[in-house]
């Protein structure tokens, strides 16, 4: 016997529904964590002269690193506080802890757990450029973040 012209007997097709709105959504998913995945290429947090305040422009990307933190619990953070080479060094130390101390309390208040961080100063003695120009001084002013 031949099968030839013969066809198996039709299956009720299973249909899913899948929402106008879903393919917009899986992508607009994507696109937020593309856009948190690159902000938190970012791990260092300028700020302006004597100032411990963190800069409006940070926010947003301090804000992802608090979400990346707040999602991996046994991910530590060394907050590494710096100053540039004006003012004494011991002036220079606190204003580094301040600084450290700032983005702490940020990220605290955006869920981060405090025994995630650790805040370490280290005020005028290891600059990121080296020179007494306002352009050096610009980029010792900051706050590192090192994942442990």
């Amino acid at each position: 016997l031949s099968d030839e012209g013969q066809s198996a007997p039709e299956q009720p097709s299973q249909k899913t529904e899948i929402s106008p709105a879903a393919p917009q959504q899986a992508q607009q998913k994507a696109q937020q964590q593309a856009e948190q995945d690159a902000l938190r290429e970012i791990t260092t947090f300028y700020f302006d002269f004597d100032t411990s305040e963190i800069k409006p422009e940070a926010r947003d990307v301090l804000v992802a690193h608090a979400r990346y933190l707040s999602s991996n619990p046994r991910q530590k953070v060394r907050l590494e506080g710096h100053g540039d080479e004006r003012g004494s060094k011991e002036y220079n130390l606190a204003l580094g802890e301040r600084r450290a101390n700032a983005v702490q309390r940020f990220l605290i208040v955006n869920g981060v757990s405090r025994g995630q961080m650790e805040t370490v100063s280290y005020g005028e003695e290891k600059p990121a450029v080296m020179g007494s120009s306002e352009s050096a001084w610009a980029q010792n002013r900051r706050v590192q973040l090192e994942f442990e």
